[in-house]
């Protein structure tokens, strides 16, 4: 028998690996700078009495406060920071209203019945802030991690001083806050406010609307006139505690790159 010529098969082609799955989290343009310097250490204060025991010194890190009325961009503002922060590296926590392991759940409760009282509200969430600031807020600077909060006294006191509450007692409630290295409100007219909650929640907050206080019988103008007095007051506010109005009525990725901008300088220690 004729020996037959062995044929060796044919190879298959070869196979490229697989391209890695987008993860788009972050969004940097090509002449953005992926990593921002570490923090320089600048000196910390208290408002007023402060918390007794803490060693303003060792709080290394930095405490940076995102301000304004619900759907005027603030959270979603506060998400990018962090994934910008932390993609260039800094450890990051996000502190805010109603997030105490003290009292959140308790002061939620209370307020779903709309019968709390004015002094009784402003207690509620003033205990809610000092147990954030001395067991979340303290020791993250600490550590010299990058602190983000989304609203700090100052929506506290604007809403009080709105329910007539005396400022200078305001003031000396809120002497326990520490000084931030730098604050933003977001500021966006009533008029905006309200399509943006209507697109949102398809309804307007109790709260929100300050229908507590019997601005209006309709809830639609209660939210304008009551957005409205916060604004004044934000505006008396920003007088004393000197912090950045940003225009919300921007694109979100405008308002963005001025805070990153804003937030470099914060972190060469200027």
């Amino acid at each position: 028998m004729d020996d037959i010529p062995y044929t060796p098969p044919p190879q298959a082609a070869p196979v490229s690996a697989p391209a890695p799955a987008s993860t788009p989290l972050l969004r940097f343009r090509h002449n953005e700078k992926l990593h921002v310097k570490a923090p320089k250490h600048t000196p910390k204060r208290f408002y007023g009495h402060g918390i007794p025991g803490v060693d303003l010194d060792k709080l290394v890190g930095k405490l940076v406060v995102v301000e304004g009325a619900d759907c005027s961009g603030r959270s979603t503002q506060i998400e990018r920071l962090v994934e910008w922060l932390e993609g260039s590296g800094h450890s990051t926590v996000r502190v805010g209203l109603k997030l105490s392991n003290l009292v959140s759940e308790e002061l939620e409760l209370a307020k779903q019945g709309n019968v709390l009282s004015r002094i009784t509200l402003s207690l509620f969430y003033a205990t809610d802030f000092a147990d954030q600031l001395e067991n979340t807020i303290i020791p993250a600077l600490k550590a010299g991690a990058m602190v983000l909060a989304d609203r700090y006294i100052y929506t506290l006191m604007a809403r009080d001083m709105v329910r007539g509450m005396d400022q200078a007692w305001l003031t000396n409630l809120y002497g326990m806050a520490l000084v931030p290295d730098a604050v933003f409100y977001l500021n966006v007219a009533p008029e905006d406010l309200v399509q943006r909650n209507f697109a949102k929640h398809t309804a307007l907050d109790y709260w929100e609307s300050g229908i507590d206080l019997g601005l209006s019988r309709d809830w639609f103008d209660s939210f304008l006139t009551y957005q409205g007095l916060l604004q004044k007051q934000f505006q008396r506010l920003q007088a004393t505690y000197d912090f950045t109005i940003v225009s919300g009525h921007r694109p979100i990725d405008t308002v963005n790159s001025e805070l990153r901008h804003k937030i470099e300088a914060v972190l060469n220690g200027k």
